[in-house]
Formats: C-alpha cells, sequence, structure tokens
C-alpha cells in the first residue's frame, strides 16, 4: 500500500507557514497607526478610518512591484533592502496626489518558503512603513513549487492613502511660470533594471561583488541602493507651501511623468545640467552607449521626484528642502505648449 500523500510532499508546507506568519508578528508591530485594528493571520486586515478632520475625504491606493531589481537581490543574497524599494514605488505614487499615506499589505511568493529571506524581506517592508509613516496590516506569503528558480521570489505591494478632496493635487493650478524643483535621488531606485542587467552582466561581463572606481563601491551594493520614500518630506511642505504638481520619476523618465499632470494649455522647459547625476547613470551610459534621450526616458538620472510650484514660492520651498537635509535642484519651468508640440 502506498504512503499517503500530503501537501508538504507537493512542496507547500503549511505548518512552516503558519510558523513563519507568528514569527513576523514582531515585525509588523513596529509599525504602529492609530487605525490598526487587531494583528496579521486573519482573512483581511483592518484599518479604522479616522475621517474627523476631513471635510470629504479620498481614499487614494496604489500598486506596484520592484521590477527585475529583484534579480540583483538574488546574485548578492542580500534580501533587507527590497522591502524599502517596494514601499518607495507604490507610497510615492500616491504622495503625488497629497495624500498621507495609511495602511499597506504586500504579496511574497517563493517556490519553497525559506523563513530567513522572507524575514529579511519583511524587515525591510517594515523599516519602509516606518520611513513612510504608515502601518503593514498584512499580507499574502505564498509557496508556488515549480513556479519560480531556487533562490528565487516574487515581491509586490499595495498602499492606501487618504487626502482631503479640496486638498488633492492634481496640476488643475499649475501655470505658465511655475517652477520646477527636483527633489534628488539616491541612484537608480526601482526603474530600468533589465537594461542595467545587459550592460552590467551581458555586454560588461561583470560580477556582482565586482569593485567599481567610478562608484566607489561594489557593484551589487550600488544597485541595491534603496528607493527615496519622499512621503516624510511632501507631508512637510504641504503644511504651509504651495504644491501645485508632483510627478514621481520612474519608467518613462522625468520629461513622460511630467507631462502625466501639466495641463493640456502647458509644456516643460527642463534646464540642462541644472543638477547633480549620480556617478551610476554615468557609469551605464558610457558602458552601454546609451544616447541622452534614451536616458531621459529609462532612468531618474538623479531626479526622484518633482514638484510644479508656484515661481514666488519655490525659493521657501528649496529653504525647506535644504533644512531637511534632502538635496533639491530647480530643474526648469512650465511654459505655453506650442501646435509643434502636439
Amino acid at each position: 500500500m502506498n504512503d499517503t500523500l500530503t501537501y508538504a510532499d507537493a512542496g507547500v508546507d503549511i505548518d512552516k507557514a503558519d510558523s513563519f506568519i507568528q514569527s513576523i508578528k514582531k515585525i509588523v508591530k513596529k509599525t504602529p497607526q492609530s487605525g490598526v485594528m487587531g494583528e496579521i493571520g486573519g482573512f483581511g486586515g483592518l484599518f479604522s478610518l479616522n475621517a474627523e478632520n476631513f471635510e470629504r475625504p479620498v481614499l487614494v491606493s496604489s500598486t506596484d512591484g520592484v521590477g527585475t531589481k529583484l534579480k540583483i537581490a538574488f546574485m548578492t543574497g542580500k534580501h533587507d533592502t527590497i522591502g524599502i524599494d517596494l514601499i518607495a514605488m507604490c507610497v510615492n505614487d500616491i504622495i503625488v496626489q497629497g495624500a498621507r499615506p495609511l495602511f499597506f499589505l504586500d504579496y511574497l511568493s517563493m517556490g519553497c518558503l525559506d523563513t530567513a529571506v522572507a524575514t529579511s524581506v519583511i524587515e525591510g517592508i517594515a523599516e519602509g512603513c516606518r520611513q513612510a509613516d504608515c502601518a503593514l496590516i498584512g499580507g499574502e506569503t505564498a509557496e508556488m513549487p515549480g513556479l519560480y528558480q531556487k533562490n528565487e521570489y516574487d515581491l509586490a505591494g499595495f498602499a492606501v492613502g487618504i487626502v482631503d478632496n479640496h486638498k488633492i493635487i492634481d496640476g488643475t493650478e499649475i501655470r505658465v511660470g511655475h517652477k520646477l524643483i527636483g527633489f534628488a535621488s539616491s541612484g537608480l531606485h526601482s526603474n530600468g533594471f533589465s537594461l542595467v542587467r545587459k550592460i552590467c552582466f551581458d555586454i560588461l561581463d561583470l560580477d556582482i561583488q565586482t569593485h567599481i572606481p567610478e562608484l566607489g563601491e561594489p557593484l551589487g551594493k550600488a544597485l541595491l541602493t534603496p528607493t527615496i520614500i519622499y512621503a516624510p518630506t511632501v507631508r512637510n511642505l504641504l503644511k504651509n507651501l504651495p504644491i501645485h504638481g508632483l510627478a514621481h520619476i520612474t519608467g518613462g523618465g522625468l520629461y513622460d511623468n511630467l507631462k502625466r499632470i501639466l495641463p493640456r494649455a502647458c509644456d516643460v522647459k527642463i534646464y540642462k545640467d541644472s543638477w547633480e547625476t549620480p556617478p551610476i547613470f554615468t557609469f551605464l551610459q558610457k558602458s552601454g552607449n546609451i544616447s541622452d534621450k534614451e536616458m531621459l526616458r529609462t532612468f531618474n538620472n538623479g531626479i526622484g521626484m518633482a514638484a510644479v510650484v508656484p515661481r514666488d514660492a519655490s525659493h521657501d520651498i528649496m529653504m525647506r528642502l535644504d533644512a531637511m537635509n534632502l538635496k533639491a535642484y530647480l530643474i526648469g519651468e512650465v511654459i505655453e505648449k506650442t501646435e509643434s508640440d502636439d
């Protein structure tokens, strides 16, 4: 008589998954918010919406992943920062509309649950939530045997924030003459990694541990630099300074992302060489023989967030950013759109 088969025999260990959920509860508790109800492990995350200070509260949501930057984490064996990238990619998308992040849920899927790796990923997610001042209220950890290569996983996230209806930043107040302020990025953030990997590992045949003189550090460390979470910065500015448009600079680059928030009658003029370009971009452009146009439409090139502000407020906003120790640059202005721009 054959032995009785179990789910674990097929590669899914329910007991290990349950044990993992219990072990990460203490990590999740490090991301408290007043609206959180209950603990993780239920069928849904509970969050009490306190909207007393809002006239017409609007929820803002976003979902994203970190793309093939995951491959760099696999290659280095370092998994405690990729979660910060995940939070940043989602939260930076909702703050451009003026929303305050409330809570976050993650999705982590592996062929076989590696509790050490999964815990490291969750620790990064929790750190990102602390930086964004939002709560990690739940998620999904799935085992999918045969779907992923050994030691690889997939990661996605979902952020929800809140903003008062009359305070939504939607670009409708942008006018010709408004100034463009660029918030410095920390490097590549989480975009363009398919091209990055092609240059570094296919064309240059580099090792992930190779020390790159132009970068002053090993390649893997440079590529894994976490994405900046701009939520605290934007919330500080919005207390008493006017911001009429915000763009998270991700896939599509500076021009394309800015055009998504401009009124139809407006265009932008970017001041060439008005900001400091991190060396990782110079290294990639030279190594891959990439045109300036392709660089601008693929990478952030040193600007992770752009704010469109009234001309007379630009100086005060720059001063505030300096006081918060965030590098910022006056990178352009809003101009009238011409027929040739259509």
